[in-house]
């Protein structure tokens, strides 16, 4: 941190923003923990997205997340502190899927001395919150406020919009973000599954029956939305056609998408083979619900 940037950026490991982004733009990240049956991980630090794939594709158990201490947010503010920031801005994944919000409100109550906390919840998750969080770091590098970041995330995040195409329901719903029954969908006729992410929660958003139909449904979404679209990104897990898709999603707008690999924390619910779309809405867009 440096005098110029006083506010410091603090998010979790489900905002998927590789090493090197996190490190230009001056975010902390904080791990959660992910667990291969009595085996548990600090992602990131312990585990590389690289290998948890590889785990997934050779292992019998289905991987799981657990949200980080209070402490872990406690000593990143010291940190912040410590390098010369009075504010710290933190963005978590939404709070409907996750206690990690607790764990920084909690840290946010008895902050180090000279530190002010605002803690956002991004109701969102992988290359949503990643794309929030980005947002906010060129904020505070511009020279924005703690308060004017914090509300600034606070409007954006109902812009933003989260679609992916899964291979399978199991993982989501063996973790309890989705209902029993739609775990019924991936299971029939070799159905591939849509989601999205409304107001921080997994809903179901339809199926298709086969992959390259559920991806032509994530290319004519951000089609249809194309003119409101102020960021866009693509997201997936390991997946070997995100070339070939990245290719039909790019001349629909004029933004360069940005490809984000799904890590740990996601994919542990989301399984292999998951490919989404994550835009924002310009300010002007209607809002849709």
């Amino acid at each position: 941190m440096t005098a110029q940037a006083p506010v410091h950026i603090i998010t979790d490991s489900s905002c998927d923003l590789s090493d090197d982004v996190a490190t230009e733009l001056g975010i902390t990240i904080i791990p959660l923990e992910i667990r291969f049956g009595m085996q548990t991980f600090t992602d990131r630090v312990e585990l590389s997205t690289a290998d948890f794939w590889e785990r997934c594709r050779a292992s019998d158990d289905l991987p799981s997340t657990a949200a980080p201490s209070p402490g872990a947010f406690t000593e990143a503010y010291q940190r912040a502190g410590d390098a010369g920031a009075s504010e710290v801005v933190v963005i978590t994944l939404s709070g409907g899927l996750s206690a990690t919000i607790e764990a920084a409100q909690q840290a946010a109550s008895q902050p180090p001395d000279g530190i002010t906390c605002h803690v956002v919840d991004s109701r969102s998750v992988s290359a949503g919150l990643g794309l929030l969080v980005m947002g906010a770091a060129q904020l505070a590098s511009g020279g924005a406020s703690g308060a004017e970041i914090a509300e600034a995330v606070r409007s954006a995040a109902p812009r933003v919009r989260v679609h992916a195409a899964l291979d399978t329901l199991e993982n989501l719903r063996k973790g309890g973000r989705i209902g029993a029954a739609q775990s019924l969908l991936g299971s029939v006729l070799s159905i591939k599954p849509l989601i999205t992410v409304t107001d921080g929660r997994v809903e179901p958003a339809g199926k298709q029956r086969t992959r390259t139909r559920a991806l032509t449904h994530l290319v004519d979404l951000v089609s249809a939305e194309s003119a409101n679209i102020s960021q866009l990104a693509v997201m997936h897990a390991d997946c070997a056609d995100i070339d070939d898709f990245v290719a039909r999603i790019a001349p629909l707008t004029d933004i360069e998408p940005m490809v984000i690999l799904i890590g740990p924390v996601v994919g542990a619910h989301t399984g292999v083979g998951t490919i989404g779309v994550v835009f924002i809405e310009r300010e002007s867009a209607p809002h849709q619900e």
